[in-house]
């Protein structure tokens, strides 16, 4: 194995060959190292690397742990010692984060190295990495094009082998939407599976941390040491991790999987749709029992999250107003001065409007027509969910209405932007878990992803089902640039 290849390998395939001894930690760290700095300038996927830093945890590290001494990609808005979190945003423009979030430190704790933090929309509000106050991520498959968001910058890392493996959070589908647009893996966990403490908070009932990697085991892999309770999040649930890993094993025979109707509809692009029918004949053939069921109020689920959304964002991102880090105008003329200043020159233009919407549905005779509406169809929509899961084991679908498109395209049209994750938004209102592997190709050598959906604490599942498809095709191969 040539340095040069190493960047391309799996965690899988790297462990093996780390714990041969045919390769060192620090011959992977510096092989990555000089892949970023070949693809770097044509896909812009980090904010901050520090190599110094990782080569020494390299040299230190135990290969015989489960990550032993293999790098990781983290999302700028998830917490690592001494590293830059900026979440891509004026506002926190040279702040350093002070502790470890918890899946960092489960992380290291298994022998991974946190190398580097990768590009996002700020505050993780997008779907395409353009909000980003930095620069924009570039798609692998084709530069002129968005990765999708908001964790664009880790899917992109990983498709372009600028990463072995990466994390991202998923509050609307931020890690499944540019993971399928970037011909990737990418895993969102059920709400509560893994710990949120240390992740700047976008919305707190609908944030969650996970990986993007190029296997499904390798995604198995690191939810299996990310998931479990943690007393510093009151939200993570108290239940028994499972081996993910073993639950790969098992054949699709007699695995009975939803096909909703409303996740088909006449919006799709068409090379999506036929690649999603060829992905369906596919599990027919692995001997899964395809079911067609209803989610009734799938229609409503946009605007309920973006009223949901958006009233916890204006709540969380209050906390930003100069006084104690990060940004701060310049010669206040008085404390209401300073904080209009503040906040007016740190925030983008999406951020702020994603404020002043929840603002407003929060606001007096205006919460119980908005907000309090949006928490009741929650609940329907949760409930189908529930309904669907009686008569099935997973439920799936197209990740994405159609292929990435091109950056700029959709940058005046808020509400277009939008429909991006119409497929993927549902799940996170539901805190049900997801998966999204790669099914196709488009036109132009553009992915198409396949999105497998189970019931909360169904990861087990999703991920067998996942990687019986995965394992049947060659989509999860190809890779770009």
């Amino acid at each position: 194995m040539t340095p040069p290849e190493l960047p391309g390998l799996t965690i899988v395939e790297l462990q093996r060959l780390l714990r041969a001894r045919e390769v060192s930690p620090r011959e992977v760290l510096q092989a990555l190292h000089d892949r970023i700095e070949a693809v770097e300038p044509k896909i812009d996927a980090y904010l901050s690397r520090d190599l110094d830093a990782a080569l020494d945890a390299a040299d230190a590290a135990d290969v015989s742990l489960p990550l032993g001494g293999i790098p990781l990609a983290i999302k700028d808005l998830i917490s690592v010692a001494g590293q830059p979190c900026t979440c891509a945003s004026r506002i926190l423009r040279g702040y350093r984060a002070l502790f470890d979030a918890t899946v960092i430190q489960k992380l290291k704790a298994a022998g991974a190295i946190p190398f580097g933090k990768t590009n996002l929309d700020e505050f993780a509000m997008g779907s395409s990495t353009e909000n980003s106050s930095v620069k924009p991520t570039r798609n692998p498959w084709d530069v002129a094009r968005i990765p999708g968001g908001s964790s664009g910058g880790s899917a992109a890392a990983v498709a372009a082998d600028a990463a072995i493996a990466s994390l991202g959070t998923d509050t609307g589908g931020s890690i499944r939407q540019p993971a399928a647009l970037c011909g990737v893996v990418g895993l969102k966990p059920s709400y509560g599976r893994v710990s949120r403490y240390g992740a700047v908070a976008f919305a707190s009932s609908l944030d969650q941390i996970g990986p993007i990697t190029k296997t499904v085991a390798d995604s198995a892999l690191l939810l299996e040491v990310m998931a479990g309770l943690d007393p510093n999040d009151s939200t993570s649930l108290d239940a028994p991790v499972p081996d993910y890993r073993a639950a790969l094993q098992g054949d699709l025979k007699g695995v009975r999987l939803g096909l909703a109707k409303e996740y088909l509809s006449d919006g799709i692009d068409p090379e999506v749709r036929a690649a999603i029918d060829t992905a369906v004949a596919q599990f027919v053939s692995l001997g899964a029992e395809i079911v067609e069921v209803s989610l009734p109020h799938t229609d409503y689920a946009i605007d309920t999250y973006y009223i949901i959304a958006t009233a916890e964002a204006s709540a969380n991102l209050a906390r930003f107003d100069g006084v104690r880090y990060g940004h701060r105008a310049e010669n206040p003329l008085n404390l209401l001065d300073h904080y209009n200043r503040t906040r007016a020159e740190g925030f983008g233009a999406e951020v702020k409007r994603r404020i002043i919407l929840g603002t407003y549905v929060l606001s007096s005779g205006y919460y119980a027509a908005y907000y309090l509406r949006a928490q009741k169809v929650r609940t329907l929509i949760r409930q189908d969910f529930a309904r669907a899961f009686e008569k099935v084991d997973a439920l799936i679908s197209p990740t994405t209405p159609e292929p990435a498109f091109k950056i700029g395209e959709r940058s005046a049209d808020p509400w277009r932007m939008y429909l991006a994750d119409i497929f993927t938004i549902a799940a996170n209102l539901a805190g049900i878990c997801g998966i999204s592997v790669p099914c196709g190709m488009a036109s132009g050598d553009l992915p198409i992803g396949l999105q497998i959906l189970g019931p909360s604490l169904g990861e087990a599942r999703i991920l067998q089902v996942a990687h019986g498809f995965e394992q049947s095709t060659a989509w999860h191969k190809r890779r770009p640039l």
